[in-house]
């Protein structure tokens, strides 16, 4: 049998990538291969594409950290034929091939069952960006993120992840305010549920005073950099950032002084590495709080051969909302 990918090979410093069609036999090795339907376009997707940030060691490569489809083999007891299922991280797309092909073989450790209710197109339109921020929220949640506590602000609420941010956030009953550098996009984050519309110019400028006015109740970040000092400085008292980006920059100039003066806690998210359960419970909760119709709203469906040019745009801050990769069926 053969399977149709994307695959990207290196010769000497130059990178290509093509359609190409390759036996089964190139699967990597895993115990369980998945017929995959949809996959997506994440930062990270661009970098890999690019051969930028060293993700990708080994050429030929197919990219694509995220994958939703159904199992046709397992060799793993948890997963038969047919069963729905959803695959982020493990870096996946990375150092493993991932799902910009029509056949990807994985461990059954790193997929995870899809909930009820979700298609493999929604489960991709979720995909690393909504698992991300579903931790994020979660974090900020065990931290006593509580309704009544002021508005959360999210910081690149534009993207993938800051976009479902705001939507589950607003679902929830939080006051939201949205942070975008792209003020044409300010209708379409109202439409997500954001109350205040931010101009990220207001917190992009470094400011000498180590604390601001108290203004957010929590903050899903990003950015980072000059943002996330800023977001820190105006935080409430007892109030929790949850970083998950470094678009703006990943250094972090700022002092202790919000941290043992106002008791503000910064939670570091990562969305590769989460444990099994912790990921299952994610998912049930995008199922649940996340208002499908919304998201179905941000969806800009491709095909596997306008992968390239997308994952050029989405380095250049170009792409709204979420991008669906749908496969060609074998």
């Amino acid at each position: 049998m053969s399977f149709t990918a994307l695959v990207v090979r290196k010769n000497g410093d130059n990178l290509s990538e093509k359609i190409e069609v390759l036996p089964d036999d190139n699967l990597p090795q895993g115990d369980v291969t998945v017929a995959v339907e949809y996959s997506t376009v994440n930062y990270k997707d661009g970098l890999c594409l690019a051969g930028m940030a060293g993700l990708v060691r080994n050429y030929p490569h197919v990219p694509g950290i995220d994958l939703a489809g159904r199992v046709v083999a397992s060799d793993d007891p948890r997963y038969s034929p047919g069963d729905a299922v959803v695959l982020t991280g493990w870096r996946v797309g990375e150092l493993h091939w991932g799902g910009y092909a029509t056949r990807a073989r994985v461990r059954g450790d790193w997929l995870v069952p899809l909930p009820a209710g979700l298609s493999p197109r929604q489960a991709m339109a979720i995909g690393t960006a909504g698992l991300t921020a579903m931790l994020a929220i979660m974090a900020l949640e065990h931290q006593g993120l509580d309704r009544d506590g002021g508005p959360v602000l999210v910081t690149g609420a534009s993207g993938g992840v800051g976009s479902v941010a705001v939507a589950i956030l607003a679902n929830l009953g939080h006051e939201v305010a949205a942070l975008t550098g792209r003020p044409d996009n300010a209708d379409y984050l109202r439409r997500l549920g954001a109350s205040r519309i931010v101009d990220r110019a207001d917190l992009a400028e470094a400011n000498p005073r180590p604390l601001e006015g108290e203004t957010w109740g929590g903050c899903v970040d990003t950015v980072g950099g000059t943002v996330l000092v800023r977001a820190l400085a105006q935080m409430k008292y007892g109030a929790s950032v949850a970083a998950v980006g470094l678009a703006g920059g990943a250094d972090l100039h700022t002092t202790v002084m919000p941290f043992i003066l106002r008791d503000v806690n910064l939670l570091g998210i990562d969305s590769v590495m989460q444990p099994y359960a912790r990921r299952a419970d994610a998912w049930q909760r995008l199922g649940r709080d996340l208002p499908m119709d919304l998201l179905d709203d941000t969806i800009t469906e491709i095909t596997l051969a306008e992968v390239p040019a997308t994952c050029r745009a989405i380095l250049q801050g170009q792409v709204k909302g979420r991008t669906v990769v749908a496969l060609p069926r074998d």
